[in-house]
C-alpha cells in the first residue's frame, strides 16, 4: 500500500492513503483507524480519520516527529488483509421540506426535478461517511446522486438548527449542533448527532454507511419526543 507522511504543525503527523475519495482508499483509511485504535501507541493522543487521510497527534515529551514516523511506517507494515476495514450502516430518519428544508424547492428546480423526485433521489442511495469535521460530530457523507446536486448558498445563514440535513456540491450532511452554514437545506432528522454524554460523543463515525428514510412530520415530533427512539 503506497502511503506518505508529513508533519501537521509540531505534534501530529499525517499519513496520506490517496490523493482521490473512491471505495478502495476509504477502506484504507478504515483499516489504519482500526489498527491504531487496535494498538493504541503510548506516545498517541488521538487520530482523526479524513477523506484520504489519517492525521495521528502525539505527546510531544513522549515522541519526537522522526520517532513517529519510523513507529507508524512499522505498525502499518502489518496492515494486511487480516485487519478489518468494518463500517456500520446507520438509518437516519428525515422529515424533509416545509419548516424542515427550506430549500428543498431550490435543489429541485436547479435540478429541473419535482421536490417529490428529490426526496425518492436522497433516500434511495446508500452513503458513506468520509469524515467528522467542522463542528462536532458532523458528518462529510459522500455517494450522493449527482442527479441533485446543488451549489452552496451564496451568503450563508447565521443559525441552522440541530439536526438539519444539507446538500453542497456532490456532498449530504447533518448540522449536529446549531451553528451558522452555507448548505442548501432540505429536512430535519429526530436524532441528535452530538451526544457529548456518549463515548464516542458522536452518532456517526468515518466509514460508517448511511441510509435516509423519509418520515412525516408526526412521527418526526412523536420521535422528539421519545428519548428511547434516538438509539436505534
Amino acid at each position: 500500500m503506497n502511503m506518505t507522511f508529513s508533519p501537521l504543525g509540531d505534534q501530529a503527523i499525517v499519513i496520506e492513503l490517496g490523493n482521490e475519495i473512491n471505495e478502495q482508499t476509504e477502506q484504507q483509511v478504515r483499516k489504519v483507524a482500526a489498527l491504531l485504535e487496535s494498538r493504541q501507541p503510548k506516545w498517541m493522543v488521538e487520530f482523526i480519520p479524513a477523506f484520504v487521510t489519517v492525521a495521528v497527534f502525539y505527546d510531544p515529551c513522549l515522541a519526537v516527529y522522526d520517532k513517529v514516523e519510523m513507529e507508524l511506517e512499522r505498525l502499518l507494515a502489518h496492515l494486511g488483509e487480516d485487519i478489518p476495514a468494518e463500517s456500520r450502516t446507520v438509518e437516519i430518519p428525515v422529515c424533509y421540506g416545509g419548516k424542515f428544508g427550506p430549500d428543498l424547492e431550490f435543489v429541485a428546480q436547479h435540478n429541473k426535478l419535482t421536490p417529490r423526485e428529490v426526496i425518492d433521489i436522497h433516500t434511495a442511495g446508500t452513503y458513506s461517511v468520509h469524515m467528522i469535521g467542522f463542528a462536532p460530530g458532523f458528518p462529510f457523507i459522500g455517494g450522493m446522486s449527482e442527479r441533485i446536486a446543488a451549489p452552496r448558498r451564496d451568503s450563508p445563514r447565521i443559525r441552522i438548527p440541530e439536526r438539519t440535513v444539507g446538500i453542497a456540491g456532490m456532498q449530504t450532511g447533518v448540522y449536529p449542533i446549531e451553528t451558522p452554514g452555507g448548505w442548501q437545506l432540505i429536512g430535519r432528522t429526530p436524532l441528535r448527532l452530538f451526544r457529548p454524554e456518549n463515548d464516542p460523543p458522536t452518532l456517526l463515525l468515518a466509514g460508517d454507511k448511511v441510509i435516509f428514510k423519509e418520515i412525516s412530520e408526526d412521527d418526526y415530533h412523536a420521535w422528539e419526543e421519545d428519548p428511547d427512539a434516538e438509539n436505534p
